[in-house]
């Protein structure tokens, strides 16, 4: 078993994290994740009000007595979602973790805090990793370019900002985007992280609250079938490349604004395809790793098969590469 700054801080078995996915972080995936070792988190903004949230959390300790947490993302908006209602309904129903991530999130971190809460931020820079840290958060997840969702503006690919955060940040990081097997986690543990957050992987999996042809399409496509839409209004977006997402970007090609697409990329529009199983609806996050997706296993034959596969890459394939003392000869 890997034991790192991660597990022994939440409570864990393994240095793996579900990431708080739209419509996706639902009991049943993240109870699955939690029975399973990891750690999953629920996606608040899922929930239609603070109240169902409670319920949500109420539903998901009624199926695990495992350790599992809440993500809270903040977004700017016109007509913001009660944020701070969210927040209370996550504090009132006993959670221990949260994620956060978005926009300006210490107000939300202060109160986390105050009651006795871990918070993560997921990052897209060192930067902001170094402002969350300062912040007095408990962990940080940094988000490569490879990730599926928001990868920032930065374009820094996993490689290099995983190191490079680590080289400034002291408390537990989790490397997010590109991760999908345990060659990963083990290279994320190399590059001096204390382990891996999932998203993709994750809704490859039986459990996973979407219909069975997005599952499909993510074994089959490769690790070229993604687009970055939203460029053009700094809030890039890597999504599942489908119809919809080549229309987004031709149309953003001809320089017009943002309520031109607002119609095709609108959160109920994937939502309904991701129930009737029409992956040319809307628009749908997936990363990079979809090239390293082959299969749609359970939630803890997943788990278990990456702990195996990392354990076995850091103890036979990379121990095996260092060579012996040379043996003293006699004259």
């Amino acid at each position: 078993m890997l034991k790192t700054r991660f597990t022994e801080l939440f409570g864990v078995e393994h240095p793996i994290a579900q990431g708080g996915m739209q419509w996706v972080g639902t009991a049943e995936l993240v109870s699955a994740v939690a029975d399973a070792g990891a750690l999953g988190f629920l996606t608040a903004l899922t929930q239609p009000t603070p109240e169902a949230l409670a319920k949500e959390i109420a539903r998901t300790r009624e199926m695990t007595d495992k350790p599992f947490g809440v993500n809270l993302t903040i977004l700017p908006s016109i007509n913001p979602p009660p944020y701070a209602e969210y927040r209370r309904a996550i504090i009132e129903s006993g959670i221990k973790a949260v994620e956060t991530a978005g926009y300006k999130p210490q107000e939300h971190v202060n109160d986390f805090k105050a009651n006795g809460i871990k918070v993560i931020h997921k990052c897209t820079a060192v930067r902001h990793a170094v402002s969350a840290q300062r912040m007095g958060v408990d962990a940080i997840s940094i988000d490569g370019f490879e990730c599926a969702g928001h990868p920032g503006e930065d374009d820094i690919p996993g490689l290099v900002l995983i190191p490079a955060a680590a080289d400034k940040i002291t408390i537990p990081m989790l490397a997010s985007g590109g991760f999908g097997d345990g060659r990963g986690l083990a290279a994320a543990l190399a590059l001096g992280a204390d382990g891996i957050n999932m998203g993709t992987r994750f809704c490859a999996t039986r459990e996973a609250p979407i219909h069975d042809s997005f599952k499909a399409a993510m074994v089959a496509n490769d690790e070229r079938a993604t687009d970055i839409i939203f460029r053009t209004y700094r809030n890039s977006a890597r999504v599942a490349r489908n119809a919809i997402s080549q229309q987004v970007l031709a149309i953003e090609a001809l320089g017009k604004p943002f309520e031109e697409v607002a119609h095709l990329v609108k959160g109920a529009r994937g939502r309904e395809g991701l129930i009737s199983g029409d992956t040319d609806h809307g628009v749908w996050t997936a990363g990079i790793v979809q090239g390293l997706i082959h299969d749609i296993p359970t939630v803890r034959e997943l788990v278990e098969r990456i702990v195996s596969e990392a354990e076995d890459v850091i103890s036979r394939r990379l121990a095996g590469m260092i060579a012996p003392a040379a043996l003293a000869v006699d004259a």
